[in-house]
């Protein structure tokens, strides 16, 4: 095999039939040796052959029940003299406070991946990322994800911090044709959905307004379609497949051709385990959030609130 061919963590779980967070946690383990191209990390195929021999005879277990995967306390492997610190999102604002994070301590490597807020937590709970970001709303309380995470990570020790406010709300046709207003509105007969992913906050956000307006996910056409982002629902929603999507502000000033009704601000907030061997950087974490040139940067993205970033919502 040619030595310039090196595989990515989406290669590697496909390889190995596993979860690219499988991968991220081999990797962090030192494990599956890996190095970085750009913001990619690339695993050669003599480091893969090796863990696969090494493997051999073992059953590798992609996300184990949770019965059988309590949190991991001990520190993770370095990486070539680097630790792998593993951050959970799709927003914008995690990629530049990654960026930080890497120029502010240099001994760690942000990995970042990109899954919703449920899984994003059930992550964490598992040992398997570092920095989670959630936004889940609870329709009972009114309050974004001191609920859910008070119950995952019953036991931990973890501190929660604000990254961001942002408007949530729906994506309509240009014009908004149908006088969409409220959530109320899509009990409308033939209404059409471009919905999110299971697990996502968009998603939470949608099945908590439906069951609190007793309104079922059957009526909906196109409720089983699901987008895995903002812009997949946005994109839609303008092209006319979609007459409402839920998602955020930003999304709808990117696509373009669709209008974008806030109904609600969510709070974005940041999880982290307070082991021993995160106390460095989550100092530094709580330093970057504070600062005016992490606040500027975010500053310049239209939707973002910044009033609270920084502030510790709960510490356990």
């Amino acid at each position: 095999m040619s030595s310039d061919v090196s595989y990515t963590t989406e290669d590697i779980a496909k390889l190995l039939q596993i979860s690219k967070l499988t991968v991220y946690d081999l990797i962090k383990k030192g494990e599956l040796p890996s190095y970085r191209v750009g913001k990619q990390m690339r695993v050669d195929p003599a480091d893969l052959e090796a863990y696969k021999k090494r493997a051999k005879g073992v059953q590798i277990q992609d996300r184990p029940a949770q019965s059988e995967a309590p949190i991991r306390s001990a520190a993770p492997s370095q990486i070539n003299g680097l630790r792998p610190i593993v951050i959970t999102g799709q927003d914008l604002s995690l990629d530049i406070l990654a960026k930080h994070l890497e120029k502010s301590n240099a001994g760690i490597r942000p990995l970042r991946y990109f899954v919703g807020s449920l899984d994003s937590l059930i992550s964490m709970y598992r040992g398997e990322s570092d920095i989670v970001s959630t936004h889940l709303l609870d329709g009972d309380t009114g309050e974004y994800n001191l609920p859910y995470i008070k119950k995952l990570l019953v036991g931990s020790s973890y501190m929660v911090v604000n990254l961001l406010i942002r408007n949530a709300g729906f994506y309509v046709q240009k014009g908004n044709p149908l006088s969409i207003k409220g959530w109320s509105d899509l009990s409308i007969s033939g209404i059409r959905l471009a919905n999110r992913e299971k697990g996502s906050g968009a998603r939470v956000l949608l099945d908590e307004q439906l069951r609190l307006h007793g309104i079922k996910a059957s009526q909906l056409a196109g409720y089983d379609l699901e987008q895995s982002n903002h812009l997949g629902v946005a994109s839609q929603v303008a092209s006319g497949l979609a007459d409402v999507g839920v998602g955020i502000e930003k999304a709808a000033s990117i696509v373009g051709n669709v209008e974008f009704l806030p109904l609600t601000e969510e709070r974005y907030d940041l999880v982290v385990l307070k082991t021993q061997s995160n106390q460095t950087w989550i100092t530094s974490l709580l330093h970057i959030l504070r600062s005016d040139e992490f606040r500027n940067e975010l500053g310049l993205i239209s939707g973002y609130d910044l009033s609270r970033t920084g502030e510790i919502l709960l510490e356990t």
